[in-house]
This record gives C-alpha cells, structure tokens and sequence, in this order.
C-alpha cells in the first residue's frame, strides 16, 4: 500500500491509473477488500494513505447510541452528568411541575437554565436537579453582585432557587430571608410618574385592529399585556364589572374590575361586536404569535412603555376615591396628610391594589408614589 503514497500532488490521470490499480489488487487477491476511503482518495487527486489522515476529535455530535439517543460525550460515556444534562434536568423539572401562568413557567425555566449554565462556568461540574447545595446558593449571589445585577434581578432569581429547591425536597438549602446573602431592600417608590397616556395620535398608527383593542383596553382598565390579548369580551363582560379569568391573569389569580364609565362600556360594546365569542387573538393565530404580533405593531407606531397605561389608570382611580392626585402625580406626600385622609388613602390603595391583581399594598406604591 505505501506504494500509493508520493511527495507531491497527482493529477486526474495519475488518479486513474490508481484507481485501476486498486481495482486489480482486489481482483487478485492482493488486498482482500479496498475502502471506500482509498478510492475517494485516489478520485480526489490526495496523496495521504488512512494512515496518514488525522483522527477526529471525538465530540457530542459524534458519538450517538445505536437507538438514536441525544449524543453524549466521554464524560457521559462513563455515567456522570455533564451541562447539559443538567440543564435538561432542570427543564424537566419544571415541566413535571407545572406552577403558575404561561408566563410565570417561561420565566422560571429560562432563569434555572441560565442558573445552570452559571453553575458549569463557575467549575461545578457533575450536578443534577439534585445536587443542590447552600455554597451553589451562595456562589451564584456572589457573581451576581460582581455583575452588578439590581436587587429586583436578585430576588427574582432566588425566588426561583427556593422554589428548586422545595420541589427536589431540599428547602433548607436556601435561607429564608434574602438579608443572609446581604440582599438589600428592594425600593419599591420612587415618586416618580411613569404613568403613560394613549393617544388618538398613537392609535392611528396601529394598524392591526386585534393590537388596537388590545392597547385601549389597557387604558381604560389598567389590563397586563397578556390578559388584554386573551381576553374574551362577550365572557368577561358582567354588567357592573369585568371578570378575568385566572389563565389569562399573572399567577393565575383570577379578579374583578368595575365598569364605572361610558367610555369603559362603549369600548367592551365594541370589543364584543369585534370578537363575537372568542378572544383578541386572531383564529389563525397563537397567542405567541399574536404577541410578537402586538410587540411588533407597537414598536413600528412609537408605542413604547405599554405598562405606563396600568399607572395611568392606578393614578386616575386614585384621584377618583379619594379627591386629590397621587403624590407620583403631583399630590400631597404621605407624611402631608391628616388622620383622616390617611384613612381614606390607604382604602384606595387597597382597592387598586385588587384592581391591578397585586396581594401587597406595598406595589401600589410603584404606580402611585407614597
């Protein structure tokens, strides 16, 4: 065979004759069988022999068991977990445990993926959904404070971590309160006004007639993006209020809004007519597609902050139950108001605290200023 071998390259003609040759050796039993390699090789016009080409490295892609399993690679070859097992445990995990809405169980696999992801980078090699422990808990707040990432992200992320760590059976892993992993206060008022009002002008720019429903029912009864495009007209309309229903609400916490105006009863008349018994999201479409849909039409028409209309309306409802503007707004401050209106204020809180589906009165304060 190392008579196939040269310095140089070969041309088509000298390919040929190698070729024959091959063939010949096989015919007389010199070379019981030829491979395949050999004679692309000698078509091909390549010098190198098998022996000389290099071997490939061995990856994920290209180790595969017999019956089509996910690929695996040396580590996995011997029974211990890589990332990506990891990572798929977690995914499993929260498909096996299916709490709260659409959204809340996109973000809790999304967050846990990253997690993972995170843990492998930091040298934790080798774990499952399992492998859980207090110094992961504590690693992981340690980079996040070195990434400079807001009190707002933290605790969200270790929501999700105490939520993994209560469905593997492990709850003591991960303190209580956040202040043992130094986590301040998140601050919740800022007296700010990040209230935001629909336009006519903004409106004549949308030209999907679902999104424009959708962004005016916003306004005019403070809805979350999801729930004004899931929403049923004809099934949520009550008369005297406007019943949400628990899967188109975040948390899945189902609640109630008065119709108290006109203008909220002429446009629930009008998005009944619109979509007869069905929702604001077209019948060719899914809910997701719709969304992009939305996001999309709003962008093109300069619509940006669409949770702005939940405080605009938080603020108006204010005004209407206790007579005077939010201090977000321009309104007394807390510490300026008497007993009395101290009162009546925090009964308003509490009611548009219901209204907007928070269980804290402290959020309310987001929309309002305190």
């Amino acid at each position: 065979m190392c008579g196939l071998r040269q310095e140089g390259g070969i041309d088509a003609k000298t390919g040929a004759t190698v070729g024959k040759q091959l063939k010949y050796w096989r015919k007389t039993g010199v070379v019981s069988r030829v491979p395949r390699s050999f004679r692309t090789l000698a078509r091909a016009g390549r010098t190198e022999t098998l022996t000389d080409r290099p071997t490939p490295a061995v990856t994920s892609r290209t180790l595969t068991s017999s019956r089509g399993k996910r690929p695996t690679d040396n580590i996995e070859q011997q029974g211990q977990p890589t990332m990506r097992d990891f990572n798929y445990s977690l995914k499993q995990l929260c498909r096996r445990n299916p709490d709260g809405s659409f959204n809340t169980r996109r973000d809790r696999e999304y967050i846990l993926d990253r997690i993972a992801t995170q843990l492998q980078q930091m040298g934790y090699r080798h774990m499952r959904a399992s492998s859980l422990r207090p110094k992961h808990v504590e690693r992981l707040v340690e980079q996040w404070k070195a990434d400079g990432l807001s009190i707002a992200t933290m605790k969200n992320r270790m929501a999700e971590i105490r939520w993994w760590a209560e469905k593997i059976g492990k709850p003591s892993v991960v303190a209580r309160d956040n202040e043992h992993y130094g986590i301040g206060e998140r601050r919740y008022v800022t007296n700010v006004s990040k209230a935001r009002q629909l336009t006519a002008g903004d409106l004549a720019k949308v030209s999907d007639p679902y999104t424009h429903l959708s962004l005016r029912l916003q306004a005019a009864f403070g809805l979350r993006r999801a729930e004004s495009i899931k929403i049923r007209p004809e099934w949520a309309d009550r008369g005297d209020r406007l019943l949400l229903k628990d899967t188109w609400c975040k948390g899945g916490r189902e609640r109630e809004l008065p119709v108290l105006t006109a203008e909220q009863r002429q446009l629930l008349d009008e998005a009944k007519r619109f979509a007869g018994r069905g929702s604001l999201i077209p019948p060719d479409l899914t809910y997701i597609q719709q969304l992009r849909r939305f996001e999309h039409q709003c962008a093109s028409a300069g619509i940006h902050r669409m949770h702005g209309h939940r405080h605009q309306y938080a603020q108006t409802r204010y005004r209407e139950l206790t007579g005077w503007a939010a201090p977000a707004a321009g309104g007394p401050h807390s510490r300026e108001l008497s007993p009395g209106q101290r009162a009546i204020d925090r009964e308003a809180r509490l009611t548009i605290s219901r209204e907007l589906g928070h269980e804290r009165i402290q959020i309310v304060g987001i929309y309002l200023g305190k």
